[in-house]
């Protein structure tokens, strides 16, 4: 346990602040907090199996066993806590000196090149996504991280070394069900670590898919039904806003989730120097460094911001939305190799929707655009991409297909001599359909402003 500090004013909190008033109220559980003049943040003591609380003011940073806010005794989750037991959730022992930042930043990722084997492109991405964990209250959108490949490559070694050091990981997989990961996810708000994240789309993982859905952003709340005693439906807001770290072998259907994502390829085989089976000492190594980066947090958490000047222009709108938190987090050298990471990851997307049905069509409409062609007609839109593209569908290719697909995509078309016919959105429109599109976003709110005109 840490060292309990007394009067000196350096270590001590005003006694009166956290006095245990003289009432019969039973005192109410908390896990962390961050309040105008502390952060508070539970410690959970192994070896002598007892929790108790840090609080970082502007004294100091002591432990005590209880705290009263605006009047309100709490106290921490208590040791016998089946998930503490069980290490389902991991929590620091106490805040430890880390040195500076630079220094904390290449301990993790000493720390992870002794016990997973990550691609060299990968190494600032994870080390930086780790300390983001800490901090990520302070934001009001976060990035997932995935570690995907097939079975053997490491994705699972990946979750347990990153995940043992991460804020207040909480572990779990796709065999779990579905009640407890809400709960756990709303009292301890901490890093989901998530094995197995290949959902078949039965109702109870629908329901886990929706953590992703929400997850991302402040204020987005999960609402499920509770039952009362009295055998009453009771909805109730479950947060579930925070860090996610998944493993999984392939990809969402749902494009909008999965551009939530910043992906890591593991590769098979083992790297010298890796051992097989994790080692002992791994866990005291991880403990270790989530005490540091509890100091962290205490020191910190005030004072980290996203930074807009970060955003790069070569990147998408959601990227960047993704990534600032990132970069907020670390110093220009990690900055530099996460963009790499990000134009990477942003360079298969495009791809990706260049091959897609909807990227084939607007490659079609952009050549039009490019030909210089008086009045584009969507009669003429659809026998040109009958021309190019007819033969890879077992459907046939309507004019009605080609007119929704366009209208999804924000193309307003309007009637002229009989004809339907698009606007006059040229030069633009070109830039939208090349292989550097602006998000899809942007490019639909543009297109409505011309298909006004």
């Amino acid at each position: 346990m840490p060292r309990r500090r007394s009067s000196s004013c350096l270590g001590a909190l005003p006694r009166t602040r956290y006095a245990v008033p003289m009432s019969t109220n039973k005192p109410t559980l908390l896990v962390s907090a961050v309040i105008p003049e502390s952060i508070i943040e539970t410690v959970y003591q192994p070896d002598t199996a007892t929790t108790a609380f840090v609080v970082a003011d502007g004294c100091g940073i002591t432990t005590v066993p209880k705290v009263t806010i605006a009047g309100e005794t709490h106290e921490p989750i208590s040791p016998a806590n089946n998930l503490l037991k069980h290490r389902a959730v991991l929590l620091p022992s106490e805040p430890m000196e880390y040195g500076t930042e630079a220094e904390l930043l290449a301990e993790i990722e000493a720390y992870l090149c002794r016990f997973v084997s990550l691609p060299p492109n990968a190494m600032a991405l994870t080390s930086a996504y780790i300390l983001l964990t800490w901090v990520y209250d302070a934001f009001n959108e976060l990035p997932y991280l995935r570690f995907r490949g097939d079975y053997g490559t490491g994705k699972t070694r990946a979750l347990i070394a990153v995940g043992s050091v991460c804020y207040k990981a909480f572990f779990a997989s796709g065999a779990s069900t579905v009640s407890p990961i809400f709960h756990t996810l709303d009292t301890f708000r901490g890093t989901l670590i998530f094995d197995e994240a290949d959902f078949r789309f039965t109702d109870e993982k629908a329901e886990l898919v929706k953590i992703f859905n929400n997850g991302h952003a402040k204020g987005f709340p999960v609402l499920r039904a509770q039952v009362t005693q009295n055998r009453a439906f009771d909805p109730t807001a479950f947060s579930v806003y925070g860090p996610k770290i998944v493993g999984m072998r392939t990809v969402y259907q749902d494009r909008a989730l999965e551009s939530r994502f910043l992906t890591v390829e593991m590769e098979p085989g083992n790297v010298a120097g890796i051992p097989i089976s994790l080692p002992d000492c791994q866990k005291d190594e991880a403990l270790t460094l989530r005490n540091k980066l509890l100091m962290y947090r205490l020191r910190n958490r005030r004072t980290v911001a996203p930074n807009a000047e970060l955003a790069d222009s070569s990147l998408e709108p959601r990227m960047n939305q993704i990534l600032l938190p990132l970069l907020s987090v670390v110093g220009e050298e990690r900055r530099a190799a996460i963009r790499e990471v990000a134009k990477r990851l942003q360079s298969g997307i495009v791809l990706e929707r260049s091959g897609s049905t909807e990227g084939q069509l607007l490659a079609v409409v952009s050549g039009m655009v490019a030909g210089g062609e008086a009045l584009i007609t969507l009669a003429n839109i659809t026998a040109a991409f009958q021309a190019a593209h007819g033969r890879d569908f077992e459907r046939p290719v309507t004019a009605r297909w080609i007119g929704s697909m366009l209208r999804r995509l924000g193309i307003v078309f309007y009637k002229s001599n009989g004809s339907v016919v698009m606007g006059d959105w040229r030069m633009n429109a070109l830039q939208c359909c090349t292989g550097d599109m602006v998000s899809s976003i942007e490019k639909r709110q543009w297109l409505r402003k011309q298909g006004a005109k």
